[in-house]
Formats: structure tokens, sequence, C-alpha cells
């Protein structure tokens, strides 16, 4: 088993200063936190793998595909592999945890 608490890999990602951490990898499912400041852009493209994010703190909205929704703290959000997708108008700093599966970066079968 292993075990993370999300305030600890939050402190761990802002130290580094990056926007994504991942914490899990196997073959068929990967885990990161993400992490957007009021107004910030987000930058991502589209991924290969389905998705998952549950908003752990913040508001914003999600554009996936041509739909729009607002999302808050303990959303989840489903994004199909390569389907366009991206947060925006943060009225509240995000911190997301997402989930890949097969693992981010996993070459198809």
């Amino acid at each position: 088993m292993d075990l993370f608490q999300v305030e600890e890999i939050e402190r761990r990602r802002a130290r580094l200063e990056w926007s994504y951490l991942e914490f899990l990898r196997a073959p068929s499912l990967s885990a990161g936190i993400y992490s957007l400041s009021v107004g910030e852009e987000d930058r991502q493209q589209p991924h290969m793998e389905d998705e998952v994010y549950y908003v752990a703190a913040g508001r914003a909205s999600i554009r996936v595909g041509d739909e729009d929704q607002a999302v808050r703290t303990g959303s989840v959000v489903y994004v199909p592999a390569g389907v366009e997708h991206r947060f925006h108008d943060i009225a509240e700093n995000l911190t997301l945890l997402v989930f890949f599966a097969p693992a981010e970066g996993t070459p198809s079968a």
C-alpha cells in the first residue's frame, strides 16, 4: 500500500515551483497534483489518456470540448483521451488531483 497526504504533496510541488507534480505511477494509472493561481493561464494540451480531475481546493471554470462548467472544491471532472480542455476564469487558487488511465505518457498498444 502507498499512502499520500495532499498537503505534503502540495508543499513539495510548491517548493519545486512546478505547476504539476506526479506522485503515483503504475502501468494502468498515474496521479499528480496540479495547481493554478488566480488569473493564471492553463496551457495544457489534450492528453492521450483518459483523465479525471478532483478539485481539492478553489473555484474556476473548465472548458471540455465545446462545453463549459463551473467547478469548485469537491467537483470531479472526467475528460476523455484526446479532447481539448482547459481551466479558465480562476476565481480562487486551484489545487487539483489528476488521475490518468493508463499512466500519463504510456505508449498505446
